[in-house]
């Protein structure tokens, strides 16, 4: 297991993380984080498995962040 997060933030502002299996030490922490992405950009979270390989998460928003 990797226990890597990658993180990319699409045209449309979506926050898509895409991750391959956490490892069990590590997955209350990954989990923790990506549930704190939700709630910063203020949105939901869906999540879509990946054939074989861990999941996709995206976050999306209904509003801008000015200034940030």
């Amino acid at each position: 297991m990797s226990d890597t997060l990658q993180i990319e933030i699409l045209a449309d502002g979506t926050i898509k993380t895409t991750t391959d299996p956490i490892s069990p030490a590590n997955h209350q922490s990954a989990e923790a984080f990506l549930q704190g992405v939700t709630k910063l950009a203020g949105g939901t979270m869906s999540r879509t498995k990946r054939h074989g390989h861990g999941h996709v998460h995206t976050h999306t928003h209904e509003h801008t962040h000015e200034g940030h």
